[in-house]
């Protein structure tokens, strides 16, 4: 056996993953980039504690009970929450959250901002909010530049607020359209009379290329600290740099080209991303998971598996991010070294 650990099982390589978080961080400092991780990654308050002492200026939450999560042991105090927050309860948990850390949150619609502003204008220090821009992903974000201006106008104008600045999550290969969106709607925003403090990006399979919006004055990056076969696909890393694995058991050999493990979608995920297969087993570049199931992967190959009943194989999965919330705790590892289990404190946490 490769570990003495029941499978399936998610494994953290920290000497990767330090290195991960170093590598970027680096990057950052070169091109005068202040570093926010998106914690959704690891989900871990140990390793957001670790992007912190590297240089990050703070972490990046998508959910209120997600930063809750984080920052229950302290060492975390400065926020960033890149989601529309809606609803009663939502907001009085947000209010409390902001007694306890820096806060900041976004917006792309007046209705987002009525209720922040109805939960924070008895406050005693405002909540700082962010536009949100849709630079091409088409997903949340106001649609040009003078539609941010206007929301920023509103946002400037409302009790227990302040506009910080700008947000965007943008799709790969965008920077010129990052560059050209944000420059404008900068523009409008101080001919209006408005400082735009911040403007923050991000996007993993673009971290490398951020310094090509120099507008860009924060970027947000998750899966770096962990990569996984979608970014190797890209270029982006390579399979030496993939912290997380899945330990795998192959527990059925019923014919020499194809094998059965214990990691189906309750661990690997459905996640495709566009690629082939459900992920990539170390040392084996032959073999195709090319089937999942609940709790059984199907591994296939041209000619025979070579692989055995009992035998363990590590996969990189094709998502990390959403393999992280599937386990209520990963080993971490130094090297072969297994040092013990860490409970994933924001796993499942979505509201």
């Amino acid at each position: 056996m490769l570990f003495e650990i029941e499978t399936p099982a998610v494994l953290v390589d920290l000497d990767i993953a330090e290195a991960n978080i170093d590598r970027f961080q680096a990057y950052c400092r070169l091109h005068d980039l202040n570093c926010r991780p998106h914690i959704k990654t690891h989900k871990l308050p140990v390793l957001a504690q670790r992007q912190i002492a590297a240089g990050a200026v703070g972490i990046t939450c998508q959910k209120v009970s997600e930063a809750e999560a984080m920052i229950a042991d302290g060492g975390i105090d400065d926020v960033l929450l890149t989601y529309n927050v809606i609803g009663a309860g939502k907001l009085s948990r947000l209010r409390a959250l902001a007694e306890r850390v820096t806060l900041a949150v976004v917006a792309d619609n007046s209705q987002v901002v009525a209720g922040l502003s109805e939960a924070f204008a008895a406050g005693g220090r405002p909540l700082s909010v962010l536009v949100e821009c849709d630079t091409g992903a088409h997903r949340c974000g106001v649609a040009s530049p003078a539609a941010a201006r206007d929301l920023a106008v509103t946002i400037s104008r409302a009790p227990g607020l302040v506009f910080k600045g700008l947000m965007t999550y943008p799709p790969v290969g965008a920077a010129a359209a990052v560059q050209a969106f944000m420059t404008e709607a900068k523009a409008l925003c101080e001919q209006a009379g408005l400082t735009v403090s911040v403007i923050s990006s991000g996007g993993a399979p673009d971290m490398w290329n951020a310094h090509q919006a120099p507008i860009v004055t924060e970027y947000r990056s998750g899966t770096y600290i962990y990569n996984d076969r979608s970014l190797v696909s890209r270029g982006v890393c390579q399979w030496s740099d993939c912290a997380l694995t899945v330990l795998a058991t192959v527990v059925s050999v019923p014919e020499a080209g194809r094998a059965i493990i214990d990691a189906g979608t309750k661990v690997l995920t459905s996640d495709l991303l566009g690629l082939q297969g459900y992920g990539h087993v170390l040392g084996r570049p032959d073999l195709m998971i090319d089937q999942l199931s609940e709790e059984h992967g199907r591994i296939t190959a041209k000619g025979a598996t070579g692989l055995a009943v009992g035998q363990q194989i590590r996969i990189v999965p094709n998502h990390a991010c959403v393999v992280s919330n599937m386990v209520d705790a990963v080993y971490a590892l130094r090297g072969d070294k297994v040092e013990g289990a860490v409970l994933v404190a924001a796993r499942g946490k979505v509201q």
